[in-house]
């Protein structure tokens, strides 16, 4: 569907064109089989690292590409529309570089971010656990002083490229006394001694873009903390705005892909000596779905020029408006591939078309970087303040 990105710079359209060709000849080619095989996108980030991709969210001075939030916001919807997976641990790695952009030292960021830019180091994020998901606050994860540096100890779950990636930023308590002013962030490089990664986890979609259990009991030097000690939670809700706005791009990427394969469905099936676009059910469904797909890219879109703005400082904190891009974009992606695939009638469940592997990715995106309900929290507590 086209979509109206007139508020890209010249530089960026082009940037995004060249990755649409890029996406479509070398990483939707090998979206079906990723799902099949559950390899993970290795070969996919690489592409993406040559492309520029990797790098896409950070500033040129850290080796990023510096574009801006609304750009990136149409680049990472480009990947997703070609393959879930690799969009899905392409969005995990920025959650650990944008970690170390946001909370970490100088020195940090020199020693991390242009190695991450290019693809040669990719990061996770590593802040749920079993029993704090939605509640960050709650987790049981400790970071203890030792004459040597810090003492790591803990469980995550779900870590996207958690057990292949190169370093993960540990959200971990550091003054259980202090509630979430008492927990910090720490980089953990992988190869780390105490540093378990589990078997990836058997999930229903996203096959390609591992999720994995970690078991940390590690010693860490002193300067592995992220930036100051207490300052882990305000860098982990600055990240996931962050991050919520790039889930909405997923969405509008993987949605936009079920919109056009049933419209082109939709236009070559005959029944009845008619194509399928001759019935006025048909029709109403395909308006259906532009509608929602049009909501969500405007709130979408909005969000990520409020990102922008306080990048550049003109702006304030955009919690809300990512919160209600994560919310819009999510639950219209669902309604959008549920409705392609009852377009393709009986085809549309079967692996023969890639309606069945939408619908699956795509359900994920109401449940993780926080779930419908905890956005309608966010976006409610905000109207009532």
């Amino acid at each position: 569907m086209n979509d109206d990105w007139h508020m890209l710079a010249e530089e960026e359209r082009l940037f995004c064109d060249v990755l649409t060709r890029i996406c479509a000849d070398e990483i939707a080619p090998q979206a079906a089989e990723t799902d099949e095989t559950a390899a993970f996108v290795h070969d996919q980030l690489a592409v993406l690292g040559q492309a520029g991709m990797m790098g896409a969210n950070l500033p040129e001075e850290h080796g990023g590409g510096g574009i801006s939030a609304p750009a990136l916001l149409r680049a990472v919807a480009i990947v997703a529309g070609a393959c879930g997976s690799t969009a899905s641990a392409l969005t995990a790695h920025y959650l650990a570089t944008d970690s170390i952009l946001i909370g970490g030292t100088e020195a940090q960021r020199r020693d991390w971010l242009p190695r991450a830019a290019t693809g040669a180091a990719l990061g996770a994020f590593a802040l749920t656990e079993p029993t704090a998901g939605s509640d960050p606050a709650d987790m049981k994860t400790r970071a203890r002083r030792t004459d040597a540096g810090w003492h790591l100890k803990g469980t995550k779950c779900f870590i996207s490229n958690g057990g292949v990636a190169d370093f993960i930023v540990v959200y971990a308590v550091t003054d259980p006394d202090k509630g979430h002013r008492g927990i910090s962030a720490f980089i953990l490089p992988k190869g780390t001694a105490g540093l378990d990664a589990g078997p990836a986890e058997r999930t229903m979609g996203l096959k390609g873009g591992h999720v994995f259990p970690l078991n940390i009991d590690c010693q860490l030097p002193h300067d592995a903390i992220l930036g100051d000690e207490g300052r882990g939670f305000r860098t982990a809700m600055q990240v996931l705005d962050n991050g919520r706005i790039e889930v909405a791009a997923q969405c509008l990427g993987l949605a936009g892909a079920a919109m056009d394969a049933a419209i082109a469905y939709a236009q070559d099936r005959v029944i009845g000596g008619q194509p399928l676009t001759e019935r006025q059910g048909i029709r109403w469904m395909i308006a259906d779905m532009g509608v929602a797909y049009r909501q969500a890219l405007l709130i979408a879109q909005d969000a990520a020029r409020q990102r922008q703005a306080a990048h550049e400082g003109t702006g304030g904190r955009f919690s809300l408006a990512a919160a209600m891009a994560k919310l819009a974009a999510s639950e219209a992606a669902g309604r959008i591939a549920d409705t392609a695939l009852q377009l393709h009638g009986g085809y549309g469940y079967t692996r023969d078309f890639p309606i069945e592997r939408i619908n699956r990715d795509l359900r994920i995106m109401r449940i993780y970087e926080g779930s419908s309900e905890i956005q309608r929290i966010i976006i409610s507590g905000n109207m009532l303040a």
